[in-house]
């Protein structure tokens, strides 16, 4: 059998709080302005530093700094990913500004890694409508190219509302492949089984398969078909609303442990009251329509209570 492969995509919006260093940072930069800090050192740190390196303690004095500068050193990106500042080869180049000491990384719009020395004259390239994220710089290019209009600078961010939040989008593509054990496993969901793998020495049964077992260390092949009952063993009531998030709060997500297997998996509990979820409680699979199953653990939208008395705390005791 030919193990199952699929992309997969992992992403998000990451918003995180500034603080005043980055958070001037920012606001200076919705106003087309660079700002730096200067340390004891009498060093200029662009982007600001919170804490002086030198001494620990926190940055006060900041300073603006030139949109024009110089590249100390680069890397060519000859093909871009998703996401990144533009669509066509580029550099990415460390660029000394003038009136600071340290280097700013961005991109460097240029048409080939032969127009690019150590050393060049570069200037940044502002978006029409500046908002406050280092993209308000779309990227940097040769000093020399003749602009038509170039948008100017403010001397101050006084007329800018301060910034204090930045999202910041996260992606992560790849193509994962299943192992054999969990292709198994994945083709007998398709079929609306549960399938694990019993050890040969300790005789445990673990879903989704591992292929080998952890307390012995040897593979695992005979296949057991597990019922899709179980017994709750921990659970937490998530009652913080989030963004993306497709059950109103609160709901309740489980481990379950099914008959017969020796490790638990996680769940969503639902068509109860979140408050009536309880260690010990029986609860049974709900899926999908047949012909919405797919290789996927998804088959099972949720898990409910089944009616039956609680088990016994001894019969789960071992596996919280």
């Amino acid at each position: 059998m030919e193990p199952l492969t699929a992309p997969i995509e992992l992403s998000f919006d990451y918003t995180r709080s500034l603080g005043s260093t980055l958070g001037r940072f920012m606001t200076g930069l919705a106003g087309r302005t660079i700002i730096g800090a200067r340390c004891s050192d009498g060093r200029i740190y662009v982007p600001p530093v919170e804490y002086d390196p030198l001494t620990g303690a926190a940055v006060s004095e900041f300073v603006d700094v030139a949109d024009e500068g110089e590249v100390l050193s680069w890397t060519w990106a000859g093909q871009p990913m998703p996401g990144q500042p533009l669509d066509r080869p580029f550099a990415w180049a460390l660029i000394t500004l003038d009136g600071a000491d340290t280097a700013m990384l961005h991109a460097l719009d240029v048409d080939s890694p032969e127009a690019v020395t150590t050393g060049m004259r570069v200037r940044a390239r502002w978006v029409a409508e500046p908002v406050g994220h280092i993209r308000d710089i779309v990227c940097f290019e040769p000093a020399s190219i003749a602009t038509a209009e170039r948008p100017a600078g403010s001397a101050t961010s006084s007329d800018v509302e301060p910034v204090t939040m930045v999202t910041t989008p996260v992606s992560l593509q790849v193509q994962h492949s299943a192992s054999i054990q969990e292709t198994h496993y994945l083709i007998g969901l398709e079929q609306g089984k549960l399938i694990g793998q019993r050890c040969p020495v300790c005789r445990k049964v673990y879903i989704p398969p591992r292929g080998a077992c952890p307390v012995d260390g040897v593979p695992t092949e005979e296949e057991v078909e597990l019922p899709d009952r179980g017994t709750v063993t921990t659970f937490c009531i998530v009652n913080v609303p989030f963004y993306g998030q497709k059950i109103k709060p609160p709901y309740v997500c489980a481990y379950i442990l099914l008959d017969g297997a020796d490790i638990a998996f996680l769940h969503l509990i639902l068509d109860c009251p979140a408050e009536d979820v309880r260690m010990g409680m029986r609860v049974g699979a709900v899926w999908r329509p047949r012909d919405e199953w797919e290789p996927a653990l998804q088959n099972i939208t949720h898990f409910r209570p089944t009616g039956e008395a609680d088990a016994d705390y001894d019969s789960f005791k071992e596996h919280l």
